[in-house]
């Protein structure tokens, strides 16, 4: 890995995977009456992982907005040799990930290890890497395949009041699991204002390939009162699951009016105690193509606004059990198990790429007083 003016904090930091984190940090500016983000901690080790952002917020001071472990916890589990695809590490901070997101259930290996589908009359086998809790769940793909994977080009910028951290995997086909073979460039961007994730990918192979991007930011809500945080998704339908343990999806996409699911109002709606691990789609958007999604704490005064500035983005999961204190809430390209035949001739949201051709994600992440 090689490292450009890699004058971020670094050193003393544990090491993930064999590599240091990175801390992008500024000062905080003005008299304190207005949020801002403060720092950054990214992962170049496991994938570029957004593992910790800061912020100041009136009344709360200086506060973590992502759940997650420390640093050192962090490092147990990320290349642990129980976890050899990095399954556990999209369960804390913002985990990017590629070339597909959330689940795919298909053929099923008789040692219950590899999951076979198809796409374009070819086939591709995938690690069976999840599976639910409770008996009889069935083991399946989940996540992409970069989440053990480490950049190999790392360059920070330090512009005082903006910094930023690139990296470059190039994956390859991913140890053969994919129909042709990608560069991936991450980049976290810190400003006073505004957290910007990009990620892109590039097909540098010889043959075409689908390509859905997400990210799987855990929200903390600085109250912890759950009943009271407010969620403003803006799409008007629900992708149906068979239950919340295998969160299977159906093929079908229900109408949230009139529903707990409805999210859709201006300000949101209050969680209460309603589960969510569900993915909204046909996402209002606006003439770029852009639309947004909200966590708001009204006991803490709290609103963090996330932007979706990819027209590619198509979908949002939201993840929110009950007796946690945050909202998992990823945008992402495609529909859920985006390869089964369940889905009929629906838009699944994978981009094809030719060779040559590649696709960009980006998200803006803002803060606001409700």
């Amino acid at each position: 890995m090689t490292c450009s003016k890699c004058n971020a904090e670094s050193t003393g930091s544990p090491l993930i995977n064999g590599v240091p984190a990175v801390t992008l940090k500024r000062a905080k500016t003005g008299d304190g009456a207005k949020p801002e983000f403060l720092s950054a901690v990214v992962l170049p080790g496991s994938a570029m992982n957004l593992f910790q952002i800061t912020a100041w917020v009136p009344g709360k001071g200086e506060i973590s907005l992502l759940s997650g472990p420390s640093l050192e916890e962090a490092a147990k589990i990320i290349g642990s040799a129980d976890d050899p695809v990095g399954a556990k590490t999209f369960g804390f901070g913002g985990a990017f990930l590629l070339p597909f997101s959330n689940r795919i259930v298909d053929k099923l290996s008789a040692d219950k290890k590899t999951v076979t589908f198809s796409w374009n009359g070819a086939s591709q086998t995938l690690p069976a890497s999840h599976r639910g809790v409770l008996p009889g769940a069935i083991q399946h793909a989940i996540h992409g395949l970069i989440l053990q994977s480490k950049a190999d080009e790392l360059t920070v910028n330090d512009k005082g009041d903006k910094q930023s951290v690139t990296g470059v995997i190039h994956g390859g086909d991913f140890d053969g699991r994919w129909f042709s073979k990608s560069d991936v460039t991450i980049s976290i961007a810190l400003e006073g204002g505004a957290v910007i994730a990009t990620a892109v990918v590039k097909n540098v192979g010889e043959k075409p390939e689908p390509v859905g991007i997400a990210f799987h930011p855990y929200f903390i809500y600085p109250s912890g009162q759950r009943a009271q945080v407010r969620l403003h998704v803006s799409g008007d339908q629900v992708a149906e699951v068979n239950n919340y343990d295998d969160v299977f999806v159906t093929g079908k996409l229900l109408p949230v009016k009139g529903t707990p699911y409805d999210f859709t109002a201006e300000g949101g709606a209050p969680l209460g105690d309603l589960f969510l691990d569900d993915n909204w789609t046909n996402l209002k958007k606006d003439a770029e193509g852009h639309s947004y999604s909200e966590i708001i704490d009204p006991a803490a005064k709290y609103g963090i606004r996330i932007h979706a500035l990819s027209s590619h983005i198509n979908t949002v999961q939201v993840y929110s059990p009950l007796d946690k204190d945050f909202v998992a809430l990823e945008p992402q390209f495609n529909l859920n198990d985006p390869f089964s035949e369940k889905w009929g001739d629906a838009d699944r949201g994978m981009v094809k790429l030719e060779p040559g051709e590649s696709v960009t994600w980006k998200v803006k992440l803002e803060l606001f007083v409700p």
